[in-house]
């Protein structure tokens, strides 16, 4: 037993920064910023966290797929920038949905969609769910070094949500992790203790450009020709890849490597920027909205990210 997606939805924050915006606070330019990233604009929060834009993301989801929160029987939310450490940004999101399920984080960075849906699947089959929430939501504004043009320019805010239902749709899933934490690294809290004399690093997320863009570029096409394997199909047979949306460029690569036109690949890295684990069903919800996806397309989901992280997935929609 497997499942189907019968709710899709996302919500980013009001405030916009532009480009523009940002050649007034580093040295930059869009032109420099649409070149390299791919980005021309991102949202960003002038005070709602990471549990309000999941909430909004989920009621969006739940209205399409007329599921009332009181039918959940899980919630999983993927995430790195929760609001607090304790309670999770799931409890925060099933008290306000009013919901009466568990409901728990996952971290896997910019991975962590695609490993809650492999989590949520494995529920489905024991048969221990016939309803689940899956949410992938960010702050990200909060931990960017935003005097680095190199990092700032890249991130935005923003939630993603997937209502599931017991369904045959969900057809592979490979996800992987590489322990690593000098290409992508975001220190914790680093307390007050009197006994501690270590000398800690400051709070904001460090990126190694180049070996992330390497190590993106590699672990999407082998994930993606991973998952399309595991699910008996040819990557031609896909109607959509949604891809997590890092830098146009990677997926320009992956679109090569794979010799798969980039009419199949949905982008809109250009009004949001990387959201981390909001991206994929972010763009998830935007294609689902478009109009365009039709009974038993097959799309294929993948994503990379700190830890270092990989996975992807094939679903009939």
């Amino acid at each position: 037993m497997s499942f189907k997606i019968i709710g899709t939805g996302s919500y980013v924050p009001e405030k916009v920064v532009t480009n523009d915006d940002l050649a007034q606070m580093v040295e930059t330019s869009d032109e420099w910023i649409t070149q390299r990233v791919g980005v021309k604009t991102r949202h960003v929060s002038t005070g709602e966290g990471s549990a309000d834009f999941a909430y909004y993301a989920a009621k969006n989801a739940l209205e399409m797929s007329k599921t009332a929160a009181e039918e959940l029987d899980l919630i999983i939310v993927a995430t790195f920038t929760g609001d607090t450490l304790v309670p999770s940004v799931a409890g925060l999101l099933q008290r306000k949905l009013g919901a009466k399920c568990p409901a728990f984080d996952i971290n896997s960075a910019c991975s962590g969609f695609i490993f809650a849906l492999d989590i949520a699947s494995g529920y489905f089959a024991r048969k221990a769910v016939q309803k689940v929430l899956v949410v992938g939501t960010e702050k990200l504004s909060k931990i960017v070094d935003w005097s680095d043009r190199n990092t700032c320019v890249i991130f935005g805010d923003g939630a993603g949500a997937a209502v599931l239902a017991t369904g045959e749709h969900f057809l592979s899933s490979k996800i992987y992790t590489y322990g690593e934490d000098e290409v992508l690294y975001l220190p914790s809290f680093a307390g007050a203790s009197p006994f501690d004399k270590t000398e800690h690093d400051a709070p904001y997320l460090f990126m190694d450009g180049q070996k992330t863009f390497k190590f993106a570029v590699n672990a999407i096409t082998s994930n993606y020709t991973a998952a399309v394997a595991e699910a008996g199909v040819a990557i031609e047979d896909i109607d959509y890849f949604i891809p997590h949306q890092a830098n146009i460029r990677i997926i320009q690569f992956a679109s090569k490597r794979l010799n798969v036109p980039m009419e199949k690949f949905f982008v809109d890295i250009e009004k949001y920027g990387n959201t981390s684990a909001a991206s994929v069903p972010m763009a998830l919800d935007e294609l689902n909205r478009s109009g365009k996806l039709k009974e038993n397309d097959l799309i294929a989901l993948a994503a990379f990210g700190g830890g270092l992280s990989s996975g992807a997935c094939v679903i009939k929609w």
